[in-house]
């Protein structure tokens, strides 16, 4: 109870990118098509349209590594009291959103932008009280 105690902001924030990321990429995994056809649309006529699988593709790798790692955080924490593994989780969390963002400002998606932003500052603030 004391490590918890004592790490709850960071168990806190591990367990909202598990839930973000574990479900964005079992959704990405079993709706492959719904996703990539509405990609392909949400992109048409920037830069990124003839990149759309490739693109999901990838960012379903480093969601799902971010997921799995900040998992793996979550338990070396409680367990072992180390948190290296959470570190990278929440920095590969950070990356993985600055790619939707920079995605959503590339389609000129504003709104879907500003809610990137919301999920960045927990993530980045993560990755904060871990370095210190």
């Amino acid at each position: 109870m004391d490590t918890f105690l004592n790490s709850a902001t960071e168990l806190l924030i591990l367990i909202f990118l598990i839930i973000v990321f574990m479900q964005s990429g079992i959704d990405k995994v079993f709706n492959w098509k719904e996703n990539l056809s509405w990609l392909k649309e949400h992109f048409s006529g920037t830069p990124l349209e003839n990149l759309v699988p490739l693109l999901l593709g990838t960012l379903l790798l480093i969601e799902t590594t971010s997921g799995i790692l900040c998992a793996i955080g979550l338990y070396q924490i409680i367990i072992m009291g180390e948190s290296s593994i959470a570190l990278y989780g929440s920095i590969l969390s950070c990356v993985s959103l600055l790619m939707l963002m920079f995605g959503q400002r590339m389609a000129k998606d504003y709104e879907g932008a500003k809610t990137i932003a919301v999920y960045f500052i927990p993530a980045i603030f993560l990755v904060y009280i871990l370095q210190t």
